[in-house]
């Protein structure tokens, strides 16, 4: 429909606004954002990348993350259908995780963000330093 020069589409959802689609609660985009850029879900697909671990070796490989928070993200991102978890029938049993192909396309846009980030890290600290400085003026001549 085109109403004074604008043209409007229609949305399944009835949104008129497209950049409103994150506060629906049951929006999938939302969730599956929310999983794949947690902090803890990329550091397992990065690792998981080359080669298959065990979950003790996932969980060495990652600094800070605890022994429950570990299952949740590998039992989320194997819910997803980006991990799979691999049980081997011996005493005691090894379980190995890997990812899945779909997994594997989501690794190489985390490696791009990855390289985004090396490529400006540099600018972010300037940009860092410029506004604490400025903010510690401002409270400095506020005081």
């Amino acid at each position: 429909m085109e109403t004074e020069g604008t043209v409007e589409t229609a949305d399944p959802y009835g949104d008129t606004d497209p950049f409103q689609w994150d506060t629906r609660e049951d929006c999938q985009v939302r969730q599956i954002l929310d999983r794949v850029a947690d902090k803890w879900s990329l550091l397992v697909i990065a690792l998981l990348d080359r080669r298959c671990l065990r979950f003790t070796e996932l969980r060495r490989e990652i600094d800070g993350i605890s022994q429950r928070m570990l299952t949740v993200t590998l039992r989320q991102l194997e819910r997803d259908g980006l991990v799979k978890r691999t049980v081997h029938p011996v005493v005691p049993p090894r379980v190995e995780y890997e990812l899945t192909p779909l997994g594997g396309t989501l690794h190489h846009t985390i490696r791009t963000l990855v390289t985004w980030t090396e490529e400006h890290q540099n600018e972010i600290a300037a940009a860092r330093s410029a506004y604490d400085a400025r903010v510690a003026a401002e409270e400095s001549a506020g005081a």
